[in-house]
């Protein structure tokens, strides 16, 4: 992706979302480009991520602790733990529906939002949050629903790129701990890209040690983007 090409903005600092302590900056593709949606899978291969109508590489001129990685579907096998979750969510219906605005899934992404992430400032999410975080009208998204019969219990939020699945956002029941839906959600992401014949589901940022994002490599298969190529990671990082 040259500069000369498409044109790129640098985010001015602003509070980090994963380390209080820390300033975080962006290098956002210009939203108005006309060929963002052509440019969105060379994105996703080179460490971008999505989130609404913006495409985005955390650009931190001190830290560098975000980095993208991708599940590759050949080489993963779950472990126990995730054998057991499946096991568990085996009533579930999978269902992948056009990504949109509707009361059900508005009502689970805001009991979601205020038990997650109480006073944080998503938790007061009306309608048109709801679209402009989740999917826009370029995008390839849709929604990946999990119900128990009827219930809808939660959402992947998934853009279908070229080479693989995007894992762009979950949200799901919070009254139902035991299912660990997140986990689920996951599991069922990466078995639906081994339908569709792709190669990567995407989960946007690994950072080693982080409470909420380290998570991502206790699933087998991880790459990680480092010096611009793909490599398996070590478990042991």
């Amino acid at each position: 992706m040259r500069s000369d090409v498409v044109r790129l903005f640098q985010t001015l600092p602003h509070p980090c979302g994963y380390f209080s302590e820390r300033t975080a900056q962006n290098l956002v593709i210009d939203p108005s480009a006309p060929q963002l949606a052509a440019l969105y899978d060379q994105a996703m291969q080179r460490g971008f991520r999505r989130a609404g109508g913006h495409v985005y590489l955390p650009q931190c001129p001190a830290c560098r602790a975000c980095i993208a990685c991708r599940v590759a579907v050949a080489r993963f096998e779950p472990d126990r733990s995730q054998r057991r979750c499946l096991t568990r969510n085996e009533d579930l219906e999978l269902r992948v529906t056009p990504a949109g605005y509707s009361e059900e899934a508005f009502d689970l992404y805001q009991r979601y939002l205020s038990a997650r992430h109480p006073d944080g400032g998503m938790d007061d999410a009306n309608p048109v949050d709801f679209a402009r975080f989740l999917y826009t009208t370029w995008s390839p998204t849709q929604f990946v629903e999990l119900r128990d019969r009827d219930r809808l219990v939660a959402i992947a939020v998934t853009d279908f790129c070229a080479d693989g699945l995007s894992a762009v956002y979950t949200f799901f029941d919070p009254n139902l701990p035991r299912r660990s839906l997140g986990t689920h959600a996951i599991l069922s992401q990466i078995r639906l890209a081994a339908e569709q014949g792709l190669d990567y589901l995407y989960l946007g940022f690994w950072i080693a040690g982080h409470p909420k994002m380290d998570y991502k490599k206790r699933f087998a298969g991880l790459e990680i983007l480092r010096n611009g190529n793909w490599q398996a990671l070590n478990r042991a990082e």
